[in-house]
């Protein structure tokens, strides 16, 4: 076999990518592989973008069955996007026996058991290195290089226009409006942008981690989510002051039978290696019984980051392809002790409070009160300059709390008269 054909669907910034890298390192890939990868042909419903890279008009079609009906295509490539019609796609190349390549995590973290399920009854894979990290290589080495491993806990910083906007709140002392503004110019972040400040996107990676770490599919809805839109600059200084950096992290926990999925901001010590990932860098932190701990880090997004991790899955089903040998990876899910998902009410944590509260005596013994009636200690407090003639910002550090116990708390003191803006209460995690 001198080549292998491959069709990519999706022909957008990384798939003009991928068309640039594989044109690009032709000769390399040939060299390494043994073998030409040919793009016989491209579908994308616009084909009159303007692109990085050229291509002869009789590769380029709309018409996604050219694609999907070939019997000389044996990898589909999808960087559409989104969950429709990138689904149907994708279910549809497997029930023609094409392997799979794809960077769609929200389609994974919303569809996975059922694209898993289509793929194994027709003896054909799916790859998704891209749809974490993107050039990061966290599914190779979670799913093949770690395979002994015990896998405890992973903390993800796997969001760049969360993690620029944070990264300038700290060192620009830019608000997120400001912050995220730039990020826009910089082309670190879209028009729409909810899905990044929010969590969302981040939880879609989460739930593809926890499968190749633990074992399960865990539906998105059993992963708390919470957003950075409410993280102000205060919070930010008030933090350094305390030796942390706020950053938006993914975090999942094994321990026992029980699993914790949970996107939020989190208050992270100076000390730790994850506190001085910046910019639009992405940082994965793995806990297993057999490295100990390992951290990977690079760019998060981006076309050729993210090309280059699509290149390499085309490249390890080629390579596998060339010989007529069997498509062969581990399990991604297998039977595991994980009986069941926490909700956010049943974790600990340390928490960061802060009160906006009227210059009185006694607020303070009265905050102090109800998070003791509810076994909440304080580990510090300080009272900040007043914002305003009568407001004072208040700082709490707590010692390790229930979330049950401190959302009761908190709803109490809110209710105070003397509580003039709804409780900020920011976890910190312990690294």
């Amino acid at each position: 076999m001198e080549r292998i054909d491959i069709g990519l669907v999706g022909f957008g910034t990384i798939g003009s990518g991928v068309v640039k890298v594989l044109r690009r390192r032709s000769k390399l890939l040939k060299k390494k592989l043994g073998v030409s990868i040919n793009i016989r042909k491209i579908c994308d419903v616009n084909l009159r973008r303007k692109r990085i890279v050229q291509v002869d008009s009789s590769v380029l079609t709309r018409d996604v069955r050219q694609i999907l009906d070939d019997p000389q295509i044996k990898i589909v490539v999808e960087l559409v996007g989104g969950i429709h019609p990138a689904k149907e796609i994708i279910i549809q190349a497997l029930r023609s026996r094409k392997h799979v390549v794809t960077a769609n995590k929200a389609l994974l973290a919303e569809c996975a058991e059922e694209i898993f399920k289509e793929a194994g009854q027709n003896d054909v894979r799916v790859f998704f290195e891209a749809s974490v990290g993107a050039g990061i290589p966290i599914v190779k080495s979670l799913r093949e290089s770690l395979i002994a491993n015990r896998i405890e806990r992973i903390y993800g910083i796997v969001n760049g226009t969360s993690n620029y906007v944070l990264s300038q709140m700290t060192q620009q002392s830019w608000d997120l409006r400001r912050s995220l503004k730039i990020a826009r110019q910089k082309g670190y972040a879209e028009k729409r942008a909810f899905l990044d400040l929010k969590g969302i996107d981040s939880a879609h990676k989460l739930v593809i981690l926890a499968a190749l770490a633990f074992g399960r599919w865990v539906p998105l809805s059993k992963v708390y989510v919470e957003g950075i839109t409410d993280v102000s600059l205060s919070d930010v200084d008030y933090a350094r002051e305390l030796g942390y950096v706020i950053k938006l992290l993914a975090v999942a926990k094994s321990e026992n039978d029980e699993l914790e999925l949970r996107v939020h901001p989190t208050l992270i010590p100076r000390r730790h290696l994850l506190s001085s990932v910046g910019g639009v860098y992405n940082a994965i932190y793995v806990s297993g019984d057999l490295i100990e701990e390992q951290v990977y880090y690079g760019r998060g997004a981006g076309m050729f980051p993210t090309a280059s991790a699509v290149v390499g899955d085309i490249a390890d089903l080629v390579d596998a392809l060339k010989d007529g040998a069997c498509v062969d990876k581990p399990q991604l899910v297998y039977k595991t002790n994980i009986r069941r998902v926490k909700s956010i009410s049943e974790i600990t944590s340390r928490y960061y409070i802060r009160f906006l509260a009227i210059d009185r005596p006694g607020v303070l013994a009265k905050i102090s009160g109800i998070l003791g009636q509810h076994k909440i200690s304080i580990a510090s407090v300080s009272q900040k300059e007043r914002k305003s003639a009568r407001i004072v910002p208040i700082v709490m550090m707590t010692h390790e709390a229930s979330e049950r116990s401190m959302r009761l708390a908190l709803e109490k003191i809110g209710c105070l008269e003397t509580i003039k803006r709804k409780p900020v209460a920011l976890r910190v995690e312990r690294l």
